[in-house]
């Protein structure tokens, strides 16, 4: 068997914090990969159980981690030791898998493993999906074999790590790619309205949006079906205050089908996580975006900056996000369905529908490289 063969036939390691944002693409990849015939395996989290079933049970690894928050020395030792464990139980793990790559999709989870490849000599990759680089890519990125961007120009005036770096875009679900073969519509007599905050929702949403659709005039309020994604504890006050202003409105902690919500939704509210925000672009609906403010790198920022520039959203950063203003952007679309259109058409621009396929590519194109030294 040829080296390269070898390489093929090996399964891959991937590996990505318990988060949507970050086993989401690591599903496309997952994949594309078992297309080409490579088996893939997970290294995560105790997080990933709501979004990790896409793999077989048997191919999740828990791997201890932390993520450092502040510079409390008691909490900066005890994320050191948990990274620690975490890199002997990778390293263990990677002597009985024996991949032919492995690769993080950031967050502190990934570290262990990306790591323990780096000293195994095993090919090793990063994939960031933000407009800036996280904190834990920047630590991995001069020890890997290859990086993959979802947005270009990402290492600014650093020649190594550029060079380092392939275009791929951020990989995106099948079930993403099937809600971007529907159409945007406009209805006359309707303007469906998703909202929600991420994966871990955002109790902004709660206080901000049921009080903006309050002061809609009560003609555009008749025409509004609201699809609100809630935290558990904001629950019961959303759905009261709907049922109050007699609105449309479906209100549930979790969707499992928000790629297919997001495809019949005329408008979209949400946080501009990565993940989000690569759906948006590929499925190409029309947006109104409130960045995380307190994230270290302002990665979300960058995000949202992305999709605005095409003219695919509109960025409100979370202290001008109020129920006033809120209201204003919405009525103002509802009152522009051409607009709208042109939106969802922007967004739709600069969507990468086939990034897990140019990521798989390069997994393999590194795996094999490497099988040939």
């Amino acid at each position: 068997m040829q080296a390269a063969d070898r390489a093929a036939a090996a399964p891959v390691l991937l590996a990505a914090g318990g988060t949507g944002g970050h086993l989401f693409p690591a599903e496309a990849l997952a994949s594309a990969l078992a297309a080409r015939g490579v088996k893939a395996h997970l290294a995560t989290d105790r997080r990933a159980a709501r979004y990790g079933g896409a793999f077989a049970e048997d191919s999740i690894h828990v791997i201890s981690s932390a993520t450092l928050r502040g510079r409390d020395p008691i909490a900066m030792s005890r994320t050191a030791a948990l990274l620690g464990v975490g890199l002997v139980q990778a390293f263990a793990l990677l002597g009985r898998l024996k991949p032919a790559a492995v690769i993080g999709f950031g967050g502190y989870p990934t570290i262990p493993p990306v790591l323990a490849a780096c000293w195994r000599g095993v090919p090793s990759l990063i994939h960031d999906a933000n407009a800036v680089i996280g904190r834990a890519n920047r630590l991995l990125a001069p020890r890997v074999s290859a990086i993959a961007t979802t947005f270009p120009d990402v290492f600014g005036n650093d020649p190594i790590l550029a060079g380092k770096a392939t275009l791929t875009g951020n990989p995106v679900r099948a079930a993403v790619i099937a809600a971007a073969a529907i159409p945007y519509a406009t209805e006359p007599e309707r303007l469906r309205l998703l909202v929600f905050g991420g994966s871990q929702g955002a109790r902004i949403m709660a206080d901000v949006v049921p009080l903006a659709i309050g002061l809609l005039d009560a003609a555009l309020r008749r025409r509004l079906v609201i699809v609100q994604q809630v935290r558990e504890e904001d629950l019961g006050r959303v759905r009261e205050a709907y049922a109050g202003l007699s609105v449309a409105a479906e209100v549930e902690p979790f969707f499992a089908d928000l790629p297919a919500r997001m495809a019949a939704s005329h408008l979209v509210v949400s946080r501009s996580g990565a993940s989000t925000v690569a759906e948006l672009a590929a499925i190409g609906r029309p947006s109104i975006l409130v960045p995380l403010p307190h994230a270290l790198d302002q990665d979300q920022f960058a995000n949202a900056g992305v999709l605005e520039e095409s003219g695919g959203a509109l960025r409100v950063t979370q202290d001008g996000f109020t129920p006033q203003r809120l209201a204003a952007e919405i009525a103002g679309l509802a009152a522009a369905p051409a607009r709208l259109a042109a939106m969802a058409a922007a967004a739709r621009s600069v969507g990468r529908l086939d990034a897990a396929d140019r990521l798989a590519d390069l997994v393999l194109t590194v795996a094999s490289r490497t099988a040939t030294k």
